[in-house]
Protein backbone atom coordinates (compact mmCIF):
# COMPACT_ATOMS: atom_id res chain seq x y z
CA UNK A 1 0.00 0.00 0.00
CA UNK A 2 1.33 3.65 -0.93
CA UNK A 3 1.07 6.29 1.42
CA UNK A 4 1.28 9.73 0.13
CA UNK A 5 3.98 10.53 2.90
CA UNK A 6 6.05 7.57 1.68
CA UNK A 7 6.81 8.80 -1.91
CA UNK A 8 9.60 11.17 -2.74
CA UNK A 9 8.83 14.71 -4.25
CA UNK A 10 9.86 14.44 -8.49
CA UNK A 11 12.20 16.84 -9.34
CA UNK A 12 12.53 17.76 -13.15
CA UNK A 13 16.22 18.74 -14.41
CA UNK A 14 16.83 21.79 -15.80
CA UNK A 15 13.77 23.28 -14.18
CA UNK A 16 13.66 26.56 -15.24
CA UNK A 17 13.85 26.16 -19.02
CA UNK A 18 11.50 23.49 -19.07
CA UNK A 19 8.72 25.93 -17.21
CA UNK A 20 9.81 28.78 -20.44
CA UNK A 21 9.20 26.08 -23.06
CA UNK A 22 6.08 24.39 -21.08
CA UNK A 23 4.75 28.30 -21.02
CA UNK A 24 5.93 28.99 -24.95
CA UNK A 25 3.71 25.95 -25.67
CA UNK A 26 0.64 26.78 -23.97
CA UNK A 27 0.77 30.26 -25.86
CA UNK A 28 1.36 28.61 -28.90
CA UNK A 29 -2.28 27.89 -30.00
CA UNK A 30 -5.77 29.58 -29.48
CA UNK A 31 -6.73 26.80 -27.95
CA UNK A 32 -4.08 26.25 -25.59
CA UNK A 33 -4.44 29.31 -24.19
CA UNK A 34 -8.25 28.71 -23.91
CA UNK A 35 -7.62 25.80 -21.46
CA UNK A 36 -4.77 27.37 -19.89
CA UNK A 37 -7.42 30.25 -18.60
CA UNK A 38 -9.92 27.16 -17.83
CA UNK A 39 -7.51 26.06 -15.89
CA UNK A 40 -6.81 29.57 -13.98
CA UNK A 41 -10.69 29.80 -13.14
CA UNK A 42 -11.01 26.33 -12.34
CA UNK A 43 -8.21 26.99 -9.16
CA UNK A 44 -10.16 30.44 -8.55
CA UNK A 45 -13.09 28.37 -8.24
CA UNK A 46 -11.29 25.00 -6.15
CA UNK A 47 -10.71 28.26 -3.76
CA UNK A 48 -6.91 29.72 -4.42
CA UNK A 49 -6.47 33.41 -4.76
CA UNK A 50 -5.67 35.04 -8.06
CA UNK A 51 -2.38 35.86 -6.89
CA UNK A 52 -1.71 32.16 -6.15
CA UNK A 53 -2.90 31.23 -9.21
CA UNK A 54 -0.84 33.52 -11.09
CA UNK A 55 2.11 32.38 -9.31
CA UNK A 56 1.59 28.83 -9.92
CA UNK A 57 0.45 29.34 -13.59
CA UNK A 58 2.96 32.31 -14.55
CA UNK A 59 0.75 34.43 -14.59
CA UNK A 60 -0.14 38.44 -13.53
CA UNK A 61 -2.72 37.89 -10.65
CA UNK A 62 -4.90 41.12 -12.88
CA UNK A 63 -4.88 38.20 -16.01
CA UNK A 64 -6.54 36.05 -13.84
CA UNK A 65 -8.57 38.09 -12.16
CA UNK A 66 -9.79 39.51 -15.81
CA UNK A 67 -10.80 35.40 -16.90
CA UNK A 68 -12.65 35.28 -13.89
CA UNK A 69 -14.54 38.43 -14.19
CA UNK A 70 -15.11 37.56 -17.85
CA UNK A 71 -16.73 34.18 -16.73
CA UNK A 72 -18.80 35.14 -14.33
CA UNK A 73 -19.65 37.33 -17.34
CA UNK A 74 -20.10 35.16 -19.67
CA UNK A 75 -19.74 32.03 -18.96
CA UNK A 76 -17.02 29.82 -21.04
CA UNK A 77 -17.84 31.92 -23.68
CA UNK A 78 -15.86 34.41 -22.15
CA UNK A 79 -12.54 32.88 -21.97
CA UNK A 80 -12.58 32.75 -25.86
CA UNK A 81 -9.78 35.38 -27.18
CA UNK A 82 -11.06 37.93 -29.76
CA UNK A 83 -14.49 37.83 -31.48
CA UNK A 84 -16.19 34.68 -31.26
CA UNK A 85 -12.91 33.06 -31.86
CA UNK A 86 -12.36 34.23 -34.77
CA UNK A 87 -9.32 36.16 -35.98
CA UNK A 88 -9.04 37.46 -39.43
CA UNK A 89 -5.67 38.40 -41.46
CA UNK A 90 -5.76 41.76 -43.53
CA UNK A 91 -6.14 39.76 -46.97
CA UNK A 92 -9.75 38.34 -45.67
CA UNK A 93 -10.47 41.87 -44.15
CA UNK A 94 -10.40 43.29 -47.59
CA UNK A 95 -12.09 40.43 -49.07
CA UNK A 96 -14.45 41.08 -47.24
CA UNK A 97 -15.23 44.98 -47.71
CA UNK A 98 -15.12 44.14 -51.28
CA UNK A 99 -17.91 41.51 -51.08
CA UNK A 100 -20.08 44.27 -49.29
CA UNK A 101 -19.49 46.94 -52.09
CA UNK A 102 -16.84 48.89 -49.69
CA UNK A 103 -13.79 50.27 -51.84
CA UNK A 104 -10.99 51.55 -51.01
CA UNK A 105 -10.79 55.81 -51.71
CA UNK A 106 -7.56 58.07 -51.70
CA UNK A 107 -7.70 60.97 -49.41
CA UNK A 108 -8.40 63.80 -51.70
CA UNK A 109 -5.84 66.69 -51.86
CA UNK A 110 -6.11 69.24 -49.39
CA UNK A 111 -7.42 72.96 -51.53
CA UNK A 112 -4.95 74.69 -49.46
CA UNK A 113 -2.16 72.96 -51.61
CA UNK A 114 -3.78 73.64 -54.55
CA UNK A 115 -2.40 76.17 -57.47
CA UNK A 116 -4.70 79.20 -56.72
CA UNK A 117 -4.15 79.99 -60.99
CA UNK A 118 -5.41 76.69 -62.09
CA UNK A 119 -8.41 76.76 -59.90
CA UNK A 120 -9.33 79.86 -61.74
CA UNK A 121 -8.42 78.84 -65.01
CA UNK A 122 -10.49 75.28 -64.33
CA UNK A 123 -13.98 77.56 -63.36
CA UNK A 124 -13.78 79.54 -66.21
CA UNK A 125 -13.59 76.63 -68.47
CA UNK A 126 -16.02 75.13 -66.65
CA UNK A 127 -18.74 76.95 -67.18
CA UNK A 128 -18.37 77.22 -70.76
Amino acid sequence: MWFHGDMKPLKIADAASIVLGLQDEIRRSEESRYDHRLHGVLLVAQGMTCPEVGRVLGDAPRSVEYWVRRFEARGLAGLIEGRCGVRLGVRQCQRLFRQRGFRLRKPRPLLAHADPERQKTHKKNSRS
